[in-house]
């Protein structure tokens, strides 16, 4: 997995996987979640991998769109 840069400084994401139709987010906790293009779909999962990229905004935006609609969580 990639470090996320966490450029805001009080982030929960600690590093992310992108592949092309989903993307692995680990959060502080140890919690890692799989988003696809099923959950949240196709528009959210193409902003995550854009915000993962920045480094910026990744735990915010989870937590005001896409909430609990993940994938699977994957340990």
């Amino acid at each position: 997995m990639e470090n996320y840069s966490n450029k805001s400084g009080d982030s929960q994401v600690v590093s992310f996987q992108i592949d092309a139709n989903s993307m692995k987010v680990r959060f502080k906790n140890n919690h890692v979640y799989l988003y696809d293009i099923r959950h949240p779909g196709p528009e959210h999962l193409e902003k995550m991998k854009e915000l993962a990229r920045a480094g910026w905004g990744l735990n915010t935006y989870i937590e005001s769109e896409v909430k609990n609609d993940f994938s699977s969580k994957v340990f």
